[in-house]
């Protein structure tokens, strides 16, 4: 469930804009004003808005709030203000063009979209940069890695509930033998993982547990730390179990030494209008405190203030 707090009555896109405008006009801007406007719409109020300033004062509103706005505050609300997929977009070209490219932001974006979600996102990147996600991926990864992440970016699954047992049974078997003969990236494993459904696999990763007692991910845990197998653990736990994936990422970019502000940013907003509220509670089950706490503890000022209102905590 999300936890995103729309605001109850809505005012109109046009009283919306004009409000923002009063915020950042003068010496000074009214992060609070903007907080408690832009922090209390959804995607489809947010893309009005845009629209709406634009044509009321004949300029761009992001680049409005970038320059007035700063820090990890001005980030998250760059991060909160696109459409989802344009953020996907964004987020997987950054991650991609990081000196040390961060591949688990491709994994989150092809594991945990809907099929519709990452065609979406796909087409935006393709229209914002002018070639495609997949030719990007393919440009900064090699070897096992790329073959993973480009089958996982240019795969369009079945999106429905239906599941066949007997092919979870024998897949999962698939599995089970790559796995004892330490072919992480055998054609098989990489082949289920990118074209069954989400469903599908949920329903081969169980009965690899069922079957052989302990999960896939667990017995790859115990592997070396190659580069290649995090990955692949990162994806079949966005499959298996998203909310234990986000929560971790959560509770290691505050547990870590100094705060990672953008996995931090990251999940909070891209999750806020979906399924925040699991991982909230996945996160006090995990470690017996709030992560309004948390974030309130390892944030400060304008950013603190607005990852609390997207927890629905302000």
């Amino acid at each position: 469930m999300a936890t995103l707090v729309v605001a109850d009555p809505l005012p109109s896109p046009v009283d919306d804009a004009q409000d923002i405008r009063k915020a950042v006009e003068g010496w000074g801007t009214d992060e609070k004003g903007v907080i408690s406007i832009i922090g209390h719409r959804d995607a489809v109020q947010r893309k009005l808005i845009r629209l709406a300033y634009e044509e009321l004062f004949h300029e761009d509103l992001i680049k409005r709030l970038e320059s007035e706005l700063s820090g990890d505050f001005e980030k998250a609300v760059y991060r909160w203000i696109f459409d989802p997929a344009e953020r996907d977009a964004i987020l997987a070209h950054d991650a991609i063009k990081k000196l040390v490219p961060d591949c688990r932001v491709i994994v989150e974006i092809a594991c945990t979209r809907s099929p519709a979600e990452l065609f979406a996102a796909r087409q935006a990147y393709q229209h914002r940069y002018k070639h495609s996600l997949e030719e990007d991926v393919s440009a900064y990864s090699s070897g096992d890695i790329r073959k993973l992440l480009v089958s996982l970016v240019t795969t369009y699954r079945y999106d429905g509930d239906d599941v066949n047992a007997r092919l979870a049974h024998n897949e999962a078997s698939i599995l089970r033998q790559a796995i004892e003969q330490k072919a992480y990236a055998h054609e098989e494993i990489i082949r289920i993982l990118s074209t069954r459904s989400t469903a599908q696999l949920t329903a081969t990763l169980n009965r690899y547990k069922d079957d052989h007692g302990s999960s896939i991910s667990k017995e790859l845990m115990g592997e070396p730390n190659e580069e290649f197998l995090p990955l692949l653990r990162a994806a079949i736990r966005c499959f298996s179990s998203p909310y234990k994936y986000f929560e971790k990422v959560v509770r290691k970019s505050i547990k870590d030494l100094g705060t990672d502000e953008g996995a931090l940013t990251r999940v909070i907003v891209t999750r806020a209008e979906k399924d925040l509220k699991h991982i909230k509670e996945e996160y006090y089950k995990r470690n017996s405190v709030t992560l309004k706490d948390a974030v309130a503890r390892d944030t400060s000022g304008d950013y603190k203030n607005f990852l609390l209102t997207l927890l629905g905590e302000a």
